[in-house]
């Protein structure tokens, strides 16, 4: 903190408001170095706190039997599963493009895009196993002249786990057949779940899978495969408040991509999971297999057109927004609940990105020296989204590295005459900003305390 805010600070009370927050914290990861960077004040008592980063297994069991106060805060809404369980987010995806179809067709002046052609590009053709395993097998018949490959993915797992490709149905067949599959989850019954992995407790009941045709010809780097991790924070369903991240990172598979059909059945050519290619004997852990986002975007403004690369940025905003879209009215709304999600989004040869799936918990941990100071700051930033310290008006469009994206029904963004509709992927300006908004508040409301301690750079302490 600089001496003349360290200044301000003084003049205004004893004891800066940051002193007084609480926090509880479910991991010993990044997050609990930025909360103690911040200078909150842990605590063990179980109810006594402001924040608590808990994991989704205590949102599940404990979040319905308490009362929390209307300063207290948690990290996940009640049924977040409905976008982050793959099934679930197909379902609600469907259900979301069918209302703005009807809609659509049922309004008296139909002019511009159809809404509908937003939720549809959300994601691939997607089946949910063994429901619709009827349908599916209709369509891939359909498919199985042009040589369709298909991806079968458990709906609750994480890291790779259960995934496996396939181009002929007797692959699947035993997969069928087994009784331990065809357990259907009940309408309105909750996941249950384990240890923060949204996968069921009951060992002997496997889940349903989603199957999905295949990108056979994604976007490559270097003849590699990729995959971006993109961070998106809802504070509010009702109305639907969304903060995008500038940064993210690109992860890359450490083999060369390959439709071979021999090839089907290697994980290191197919999934791009840190998880899966930290045992590629090729893995680089130094950069840990992944590329910033800022940097991949250059390289695609250097290579190909930048007006597809604006566009490719723009549309992959538009994912993010109609599946958010899509669960707002599902979605039970809490003043106490926000989330920080990590969108997967894969993006095709021709420009076109496709949602993959989206992590309620994406991982805080680090495995390089970058991936700390990135995920470090993101953090950051979403404490002082949260605004423990009362310090913000509440109207701002940017606040450190996050860029509002939605707010009360209207989409924010850069002004009509800007050459690109989206700041994904630009500079991350965080410091800057910070730095602007700690002059804003130190210099013109004197009577109100300062900013947080991260608002000023080089304020860091591990």
């Amino acid at each position: 903190m600089s001496d003349q805010l360290r200044k301000h600070v003084g003049s205004q009370r004893d004891h800066p408001p940051w002193k007084d927050i609480k926090f509880r914290c479910a991991f010993h990861n990044t997050i609990y170095d930025v909360l103690k960077s911040r200078g909150f004040r842990e605590t063990e008592n179980e109810m006594d706190f402001d924040l608590f980063w808990c994991d989704k297994e205590w949102i599940h069991e404990v979040f319905d039997h308490i009362h929390l106060q209307a300063h207290q805060r948690v990290n996940h809404f009640r049924n977040h599963y409905e976008l982050t369980r793959k099934d679930l987010l197909v379902k609600n995806i469907r259900r979301a493009q069918r209302q703005a179809l009807k809609e659509h067709r049922c309004s008296p002046c139909r002019v511009g895009p159809i809404p509908a052609q937003g939720f549809a590009a959300c994601s691939p053709t997607t089946f949910v196993l063994p429901l619709e395993y009827s349908m599916f097998v209709e369509e891939f018949k359909k498919q199985q002249a042009n040589g369709a490959i298909w991806i079968m993915k458990p709906v609750g797992k994480s890291q790779g786990r259960g995934i496996f490709l396939f181009d002929k149905l007797s692959q699947v067949s035993s997969w069928r057949q087994d009784p331990k599959w065809m357990r259907i989850q009940k309408e309105g019954e909750k996941p249950k779940l384990r240890n923060g992995d949204e996968e069921e407790e009951e060992k002997k009941e496997a889940e349903p899978y989603v199957v999905q045709r295949y990108l056979s010809d994604p976007l490559l780097i270097g003849g590699k495969k990729f995959d971006l991790r993109l961070y998106v924070l809802v504070t509010s369903y009702s109305p639907l408040t969304v903060y995008l991240y500038r940064s993210g990172f690109a992860r890359f598979s450490h083999a060369r991509f390959s439709m071979d059909t021999a090839d089907l059945s290697d994980a290191m050519i197919h999934l791009t999971n840190v998880a899966v290619q930290k045992h590629n004997d090729h893995y680089d852990e130094k950069r840990g297999g992944k590329w910033d986002l800022h940097s991949l975007k250059m390289h695609l403004m250097m290579t190909e057109d930048p007006k597809k690369v604006h566009q490719l940025f723009e549309d992959m905003q538009n994912v993010i927004l109609f599946s958010l879209l899509s669960v707002q009215k599902v979605m039970i709304q809490d003043k106490h609940c926000f989330e920080l999600y990590g969108y997967d989004i894969m993006i095709s040869k021709d420009f076109k990105p496709w949602l993959i799936e989206v992590n309620a918990s994406p991982s805080l941990s680090a495995n390089t020296v970058t991936d700390y100071e990135m995920k470090f700051a993101l953090l950051d930033d979403v404490l002082t989204v949260l605004d423990f310290e009362k310090y913000l008006q509440g109207t701002e469009d940017q606040i450190g590295g996050f860029d509002v994206l939605y707010r009360n029904g209207v989409r924010v963004g850069p002004p009509a005459t800007a050459a690109y509709r989206s700041r994904l992927g630009c500079c991350n300006n965080r410091e800057e900003q910070l730095r602007r908004l700690a002059q804003h508040l130190a210099g013109e409301e004197r009577n109100r305390t300062p900013p947080p301690p991260s608002a000023v750079p080089g304020r860091r302490r591990r």
